[in-house]
């Protein structure tokens, strides 16, 4: 497959009016860059704009940079995750940036591309790390965690109510592929009206080996240090767990620390955001037809107000 129609940006155009890059010397950070779809988009629009593409999916970075080849001095790669964006500017000699955009979760690459081990609808080995020089596999962490452990894990990124059964099923056995756990999940759990019955077990194994919660915790603040006062940060996520973060963390900024009862609101007690969204943008319903992986995708974004 042609590696454009791998990869549909989600809430193309949301994204791109909520970043207010469209004109103007100014650059992006697109954390989480994938293929760069979304990155490309930008870029064709503003010819003055540049862009530092990060991901930690070495794969992704090289056919992102390989579709970006006509836009060589204006698209910055950057190899790491996403929470790393502080460092890629010190490295690329830039303090401040007019926009931040996170497409969270695991890409289209990941998922079509069988080898990785991402879907419970590819028999391939269970890996799913994002980036395959380090790190333990998913196979790996299911062979070496206790029933508990396991459970946790499944209960907390997975949100499965049968999180306690799957586990003791499957924890500290060894599973070669896909189609071995498949088989130990469905013969224990019952199907659901939509979906696998795996379904919510491998979204908890991604999260779990990536440490997606960890890194995404630390984006939030680092991106607020990153965006020069009135740049713009957009996120989309795609399950509760992701969108509840960043929702606290935007929160969190765009509300007074000031003590309850001060007479004055001190400079350091302002809020350093600007909430731009009412609650959160939904793909359209056509978009949802064309590209079915934008019906979870909620994104939200703010404004930077305080340059601190």
């Amino acid at each position: 497959m042609n590696q454009t129609n791998l990869h549909k940006p989600v809430l193309l155009e949301e994204s791109i009016d909520y970043l207010n890059v469209a004109s103007g010397n100014k650059t992006v950070i697109d954390a989480t860059v994938g293929l760069g779809g979304h990155t490309e988009a930008m870029l064709e629009r503003n010819p003055e704009l540049k862009v530092i593409g990060i991901d930690r999916d070495a794969e992704a970075l090289r056919r992102a940079s390989q579709r970006l080849e006509p836009f060589a001095g204006r698209f910055l790669p950057f190899a790491g995750t996403y929470d790393q964006l502080l460092e890629a500017m010190n490295e690329l000699g830039i303090s401040k940036v007019d926009g931040v955009l996170a497409d969270l979760g695991v890409s289209s690459m990941q998922l079509d591309f069988p080898e990785r081990g991402f879907s419970y609808s590819q028999n391939a080995p269970l890996d799913m790390r994002m980036d395959q020089s380090q790190g333990i596999t998913a196979g790996e962490l299911i062979e070496s965690s206790s029933v508990s452990e396991l459970a946790f894990i499944i209960k907390t990124y997975g949100e499965e109510k049968f999180a306690r059964l799957i586990a003791k099923h499957i924890a500290g056995k060894k599973f070669e592929n896909s189609e071995q756990l498949n088989e130990v999940i469905s013969a224990v759990v019952p199907k659901p009206h939509k979906g696998h019955p795996a379904k919510r077990t491998y979204q908890a194994l991604r999260i779990a080996v990536n440490e997606e919660m960890d890194i995404l915790e630390r984006f939030v603040p680092n991106s607020i240090k990153a965006l020069a006062e009135g740049g713009r940060l957009v996120v989309i996520s795609y399950h509760s767990l992701e969108d509840s973060i960043v929702k606290k963390a935007i929160q969190k900024a765009s509300q007074s620390s000031s003590p309850v009862g001060l007479p004055v609101e001190l400079e350091q007690h302002r809020p350093v955001l600007k909430v731009l969204t009412r609650g959160v943008t939904r793909a359209s319903e056509q978009e949802q037809i064309e590209n079915p992986r934008s019906a979870s995708a909620r994104l939200r974004a703010a404004e930077k107000t305080e340059d601190k």
